[in-house]
């Protein structure tokens, strides 16, 4: 385990206790959510949050002024925290571990469902309902278009792989039709 990941999941136990004390655990992961796909995806951001001219007073007195009304005080704790520490590295990290264990607390699980197409609301219903008896849990699905796939789907529970993809089934074709000629 490295270094980031303990340090991530120290954080994030230490957020999630903070939330379950206000009550406020999903709205905190909201909240990290939206913190890590602005860090990840404005590049602006990412500059000013990296720059090393930039001293961490002033770089948290901007995000104060931008996030005040925006995130609870225990996520902005959070964030001044690991700003004032050059640790933002973290934050996809932190956010990951704070929903596992939010998950195992609330018995809820994450199913990332790749698939050729968007699945309509209907769709993603189905998957939770199979899945989630499959795995004893609720299951909350975010969906990722992959067209690579083909068909089907493939679908990430923690670190298991359910794939019942149309490529994935073209190769074990593949993969034992070799495997009987090569006899």
């Amino acid at each position: 385990m490295s270094r980031d990941t303990v340090v991530a999941k120290r954080y994030a136990k230490a957020l999630y206790s903070a939330a379950v004390e206000k009550g406020i655990t999903l709205e905190v992961e909201e909240q990290l959510k939206a913190v890590v796909e602005v860090l990840h995806s404005d590049q602006e951001v990412q500059r000013f949050i990296l720059a090393p001219r930039i001293s961490e007073s002033d770089k948290l007195k901007v995000l104060r002024t931008a996030l005040q009304d925006k995130l609870s005080p225990i996520v902005m704790n959070i964030v001044e925290l690991l700003v004032e520490r050059g640790r933002t590295d973290i934050f996809a990290e932190l956010l990951d571990t704070y929903i596992k264990i939010e998950g195992d607390a609330l018995g809820i699980g994450d199913a990332k469902v790749y698939s050729v197409y968007s699945l309509s609301e209907e769709e993603k219903a189905a998957v939770a309902a199979e899945f989630g008896q499959l795995v004893n849990r609720k299951i909350r699905v975010t969906n990722v278009v992959d067209p690579s796939l083909l068909g089907g789907l493939k679908v990430y529970i923690g670190d298991t792989l359910y794939d019942g993809s149309l490529s994935s089934k073209l190769e074990r074709l593949e993969k034992s039709f070799n495997d009987k000629h090569r006899r």
